[in-house]
């Protein structure tokens, strides 16, 4: 059976593999003070064009969301999310046990808007009873969306402005960023997000890595002690040469680029396969994760052939559901597929 459930099925790219067994008996300071995870935080910097940036290595997603949102805001405030963030769906609350309020605001296909987003602040701060209300203290978005759509480089600077205007920071989830860079047509590169956003965190498990994220803050004035934060909410791995030899292998010669531009090119074929096969799509996407309207009936026979990831319910008898290619896909993968279906 193929599997197409999501992107992070495979283990790690054998690159890293390898550098991990090469490097296996030796040994290194402990806490990300190695000699890797400083090599691998240069590179990244400079791929960043941010030089002045601070880097941190924590294992993965919910963890790292949940500790960059508690990091950074004060006791008394919440995180603005679109109503179909993970944070707000798919993380069973994490944010809300760190004491802060997901506050939600209308999506569109994922996305949240600059006029949407100054509209909630603005009436937010003209209710009398504001200071009775969590006070909204940092905007999270995902990059690309959980319906695997783009912000343009227009709509990251325009939610930029209106939080540079109520001085609060912009937070990007980019647990799949490689594939919303390698994305054809967008025109958001990875030094357009540093520019944009205050602190974001390129991902590496959905992306090569066996396990890890990096979390890039580009404004130093938003965390104090940021280190002992990650230590606190047991994040901080001992062993975090293990984090850092991992991307200094991506960001190495441009592997993380070059792997997630893969999972485009396998995306790109998945679509033209369901296309001719007639498949309707819930919305298409230029990342690695296409929607498909099943009927459920066809849906239950599909299964016993090929597996795929229930999105939501369409209605009584259709039902969406997610298709997702991976740094690991294989041409053959998709062919297979194509007689399949």
């Amino acid at each position: 059976m193929r599997c197409f459930d999501s992107d992070y099925m495979e283990g790690a790219h054998p690159e890293i593999i390898r550098r991990l067994t090469e490097t296996n008996m030796e040994q290194t300071c402990g806490y990300g003070l190695d000699d890797y995870c400083v090599e691998a935080k240069r590179k990244i910097k400079e791929a960043c064009g941010c030089p002045d940036a601070e880097v941190y290595f924590l294992v993965g997603g919910t963890q790292t969301n949940s500790t960059v949102i508690a990091g950074a805001l004060r006791p008394y405030q919440g995180v603005i999310s679109a109503e179909t963030g993970h944070i707000n769906l798919h993380e069973s609350g994490a944010v809300e046990a760190s004491g802060h309020k997901v506050i939600s605001i209308p999506a569109h296909n994922g996305k949240i808007s600059a006029e949407e987003l100054k509209k909630y602040m603005k009436s937010y701060y003209e209710d009398d009873n504001w200071e009775h209300m969590s006070v909204p203290g940092m905007v999270y978005i995902s990059h690309p969306t959980e319906y695997g759509t783009l912000y343009t480089k227009d709509e990251l600077k325009a939610i930029r402005s209106v939080c540079d205007e109520y001085s609060i920071p912009l937070f990007l989830d980019g647990a799949r960023l490689g594939y919303g860079l390698m994305a054809r047509g967008t025109d958001v590169d990875l030094r357009t997000i540093a520019e944009t956003c205050h602190v974001f965190y390129i991902g590496g498990t959905k992306v090569g890595a066996l396990f890890g994220e990096a979390v890039v803050v580009t404004d130093s004035r938003l965390f104090s002690h940021f280190f002992t934060v990650i230590k606190q909410r047991g994040g901080l791995l001992a062993k975090g040469r293990l984090l850092g030899l991992q991307f200094d292998t991506l960001f190495t010669d441009g592997l993380y680029f070059k792997i997630a531009g893969h999972a485009i090119d396998m995306a790109e074929k998945l679509k033209a396969v369901l296309k001719r096969k007639g498949y309707e799509f819930f919305l298409e996407t230029d990342t690695n994760q296409q929607f498909v309207i099943l009927d459920n009936d066809r849906m239950e026979e599909l299964k016993k052939k090929v597996s795929f990831g229930f999105w939501e319910n369409l209605d009584d008898n259709r039902t969406v559901v997610r298709f997702a290619t991976s740094w690991a896909t294989a041409e053959e993968a998709i062919d297979e597929l194509a007689e399949l279906i």
